[in-house]
């Protein structure tokens, strides 16, 4: 007996078509799927940094998955740029309930068997409070660095946001978002030469 076929991955795996920053001029381009891997790997660090040096005692692997598919909803919305998304109340509501409504499209695409396994990740609203505030410190910390990355190619136009972002990130003053600024973050800045050895 052959099993049902399932486009899930297939349709997820077009992240990597979808740019980021459409209303910005990009020196470095930058796609979602691309953008999900980075988030992953800075929610995942700031998880362990939370359970070593701050009295956490989250689930690293959970938090790293759920970060994984974070965006992957804009395989169907698109990447809505935030100063369109948080415009006003309305535009936050209208956006949050077709991001909804993309999860349950992305979750029917799996196998039924399969749906209740994928939920806790694809659905936003299934995390926990911890885990949604390490994932959107891991995807403002993204930001960061991405526009870090764009000044430093010569890129003013990223100027404002970094401000607005850095600010944002201080004024959270989650711990473990503030060890990664000191001890990773500068390292973003140096040549591949500096960084081996």
């Amino acid at each position: 007996m052959s099993r049902p076929l399932s486009h899930f991955f297939a349709y997820v795996s077009r992240l990597r078509w979808i740019r980021r920053w459409g209303l910005m001029r990009n020196a470095i381009e930058e796609n979602v799927a691309t953008h999900s891997w980075e988030v992953a790997t800075l929610a995942h660090a700031l998880a362990i940094i939370r359970n070593r040096h701050f009295g956490g005692t989250v689930n690293v692997d959970r938090v790293a998955a759920a970060a994984l598919y974070h965006d992957a909803t804009e395989v169907i919305t698109g990447d809505m740029p935030t100063p369109v998304k948080y415009h006003s109340r309305v535009m936050r509501e209208a956006f949050g309930d077709i991001e909804h409504k993309a999860e349950g499209e992305l979750l029917a695409l799996l196998p039924d068997d399969l749906r209740d396994e994928f939920a806790p990740y694809i659905r936003e609203s299934r995390w926990t409070p911890e885990e949604k505030e390490l994932i959107k410190a891991a995807d403002r910390l993204s930001a960061l660095l991405k526009c870090q990355a764009e000044m430093q190619a010569g890129n003013k136009e990223f100027e404002p946001a970094a401000g607005h972002i850095l600010k944002k990130l201080e004024e959270d003053g989650l711990p473990e978002v503030l060890y990664f600024l000191e001890v990773f973050a500068p390292g973003y800045q140096r040549p591949l030469d500096n960084l081996l050895g």
